[in-house]
């Protein structure tokens, strides 16, 4: 009876020691987060206009990183493995005509953390972070120029800016209908409800009467009127103005049960 009775000890002591590490998540900050729904499938990519030939170095100037490591360099930085990878191309940058020095303009979503953001005057994120090192190997200066997502045809044909790329969910119509070349897309990035990973909340129905923070973007409101059951079973939804990381740090303060975000800033706060 006694070695049951301290069997039975040790089994209890182990099984608290898996649910706490389990609550811990990954990375430096010892908290883990978890999807609980999806409302926004989505996915990014990068546009340039028509026939222009700047797609070519800059597709090729990719392949060659990609070859290099670089983008599963990156990917792993900024989200802790490769969730990034761009389509494979016939474009071989050795294969093109030398190319000038020249401004390459891009336009970025800022509020697409951790694509693309702005912090203290700077624009961040791996999609900045990568296009750097494309113009790096090409020789060009680049230049950023934040857009809003509804744009990116007016921003590219009025020649405002040379390639759509920082966080961008391109709109399916204007892909179908041609009005510009894609290149994606290059990541899956939803739009979800997340916990807490220690968080006993599995789905949305475990929702009821909890506290939900969210970015104070169009897009992010736009996405929560995708589903008038979950407002209704919120017990409080508050619209931050600091975007994805004040919304995270609600959360680890516990000010709040719930985050709307996307699913590429939850591989973000599980590696960092």
């Amino acid at each position: 009876m006694k070695y049951i009775t301290r069997s039975s000890v040790c089994i209890l002591m182990l099984c608290t020691l898996l649910f706490f590490l389990s609550g811990c998540g990954r990375g430096g900050t010892g908290y883990g987060v978890k999807a609980v729904e999806t409302l926004v499938e989505q996915e990014y990519s990068v546009a340039f206009r028509n026939d222009d030939p700047t797609a070519y170095y800059v597709i090729g100037a990719i392949q060659a990183l990609d070859a290099e490591g670089k983008l599963g360099e990156l990917s792993n930085k900024w989200f802790g493995q490769r969730i990034i990878s761009f389509p494979n191309s016939n474009i071989r940058l050795e294969d093109l005509p030398p190319t000038e020095y020249r401004d390459f303009i891009i336009g970025l979503d800022i509020n697409s953390f951790p694509l693309a953001y702005q912090a203290n005057g700077e624009y961040w994120g791996f999609d900045i972070e990568f296009a750097i090192a494309v113009c790096e190997k090409l020789g060009w200066h680049i230049k950023m120029q934040p857009i809003e997502k509804e744009n990116v045809y007016i921003e590219l044909s009025s020649g405002n800016i040379d390639c759509a790329w920082g966080g961008l969910a391109l709109d399916p119509e204007e892909v179908e209908s041609r009005i510009y070349s894609r290149y994606g897309p290059y990541v899956k990035n939803d739009i979800v409800v997340a916990v807490r990973a220690s968080s006993y909340t599995m789905n949305k129905m475990m929702l009821n009467g909890k506290k939900m923070v969210m970015p104070s973007t169009p897009e992010a409101m736009d996405a929560l009127n995708t589903d008038q059951k979950l407002v209704k079973r919120l017990g409080q939804i508050t619209r931050l103005a600091g975007g994805t990381t004040e919304c995270f740090s609600q959360l680890y303060a516990g000010k709040c049960d719930a985050v709307l975000t996307d699913s590429t800033a939850l591989y973000y706060f599980n590696s960092h």
